[in-house]
């Protein structure tokens, strides 16, 4: 029996677990919707890849933020509590075009504080991961979480 495309399942994989030619097909639609190469042809040869391997997975592999519909993430956040950690965390997130739906801030126990945050971003300047890397970097965050997304 033919599944039909609503009834297809949809897996959320860590990059590193992926073939290589996912992988190089991922990369060559990122050239073409970026400009940075004008055709197929010119993206596959730039990440060595056939063309045939390139038709057969570029429909069934997405990168995560082309898959985020709803443009709307929730984030878990583990926090140091000092001053200004907050207003620092928000300014990031500011400057990637989110803009900010809620937030949640735990009671800090220990010296530790959890928050809960939702951004809709639509607006995005950046990619996901880089603006999560940007987060993870922040001297006081101790761990940074997409929890989910939709409306």
């Amino acid at each position: 029996m033919k599944q039909n495309k609503f009834d297809r399942k949809f897996y959320l994989v860590r990059e590193d677990v992926l073939p290589e030619a996912m992988k190089k097909t991922l990369e060559a639609k990122e050239m073409i919707e970026r400009g940075r190469a004008e055709s197929v042809w010119e993206a596959v040869n730039k990440v060595d890849l056939s063309r045939s391997a390139f038709y057969k997975y570029r429909d069934t592999v997405f990168a995560f933020h082309t898959v985020v519909k709803e443009r709307i993430i929730t984030l878990f956040f583990h926090l140091e509590d000092r001053s200004g950690t907050l207003s620092e965390l928000l300014g990031v997130v500011a400057s990637t075009g989110c803009n900010v739906l809620t937030i949640h801030q735990t009671i800090p126990l220990q010296g530790r504080a959890n928050v809960t945050m939702s951004l809709n971003v639509t607006e995005m300047v950046v990619e996901m991961d880089e603006m999560l890397n940007k987060l993870r970097r922040l001297e006081f965050v101790d761990k940074v979480e997409v929890l989910g997304s939709g409306a």
